[in-house]
C-alpha cells in the first residue's frame, strides 16, 4: 500500500483511511465500478493497482498479501480468478476515473471510478500491427540514413580523385 501523503488523511488518521481504502477497494471488485468522491477515487486508484498486479501474479504469497487489505475471501477469490487474468496482457492502467460533477447535498466533487476492459483478441492484434508497423518504418529510415552515409563518403573520396588531376595539370602549366 502506497505510503500515505502527509497532512490530511481523508477526514480521519491514517488507520481510518486505510480501513476505507480496503472497504472501497472491495468494493471496486465487487461491483467493478463506484461513484465517490475524486479525492477516495485518486486515493483508491494506486491501491486497487497494486492489488490486481499482485492477482496477476496469482501465488499464495501475493494472495495473503491481499488478504491483508481485502478482507472479503469471496471478493479476493474473484479478484485472483477472474480480474487478474483479465489484464495478464495489459502493463497497468487496470482502472479508470471519470468526473461526474458535484454531489446535491455539499457540492463534493464526485467521481466514478471503474476497472476497464481487458485487451479483447482484436485489440491485441491490433497493438501488435502497430508496433511491426513501426518497427519496419524504423528499419527503413535507418536503411536510408545508411546509403546517405554511404553516398556522402563515397562523394568526397570521388571529388578528391577528380580534382587531384585537375591540380597536377595545373601545376605542369605553370
Amino acid at each position: 500500500m502506497p505510503r500515505p501523503a502527509k497532512g490530511a488523511r481523508l477526514g480521519g488518521g491514517p488507520a481510518h483511511e486505510r480501513l476505507l481504502l480496503s472497504g472501497l477497494a472491495t468494493a471496486l471488485f465487487e461491483h467493478g465500478r463506484i461513484t465517490t468522491t475524486e479525492a477516495k477515487a485518486r486515493r483508491l486508484r494506486p491501491v486497487a493497482e497494486k492489488l490486481i498486479t499482485k492477482a496477476k501474479r496469482g501465488d499464495l504469497h501475493a494472495r495473503r498479501q491481499v488478504l491483508t487489505v481485502v478482507r472479503d475471501k469471496s471478493v479476493v477469490h474473484t479478484l485472483f480468478e477472474e480480474i487478474g487474468p483479465r489484464y495478464a496482457n495489459r502493463p497497468g492502467g487496470y482502472t479508470r476515473i471519470t468526473k461526474i460533477g458535484n454531489r446535491k447535498g455539499d457540492n463534493a466533487p464526485m467521481a466514478v471510478i471503474e476497472l476497464v476492459e481487458a485487451l479483447t483478441v482484436a485489440q491485441t492484434a491490433v497493438g501488435e500491427a502497430e508496433a511491426a508497423t513501426k518497427r519496419s518504418v524504423k528499419e527503413q529510415e535507418a536503411k536510408k540514413a545508411e546509403e546517405t552515409k554511404v553516398e556522402e563518403t563515397e562523394a568526397p573520396a570521388a571529388e578528391a580523385a577528380e580534382e587531384a588531376p585537375e591540380a597536377a595539370e595545373t601545376e605542369k602549366d605553370a
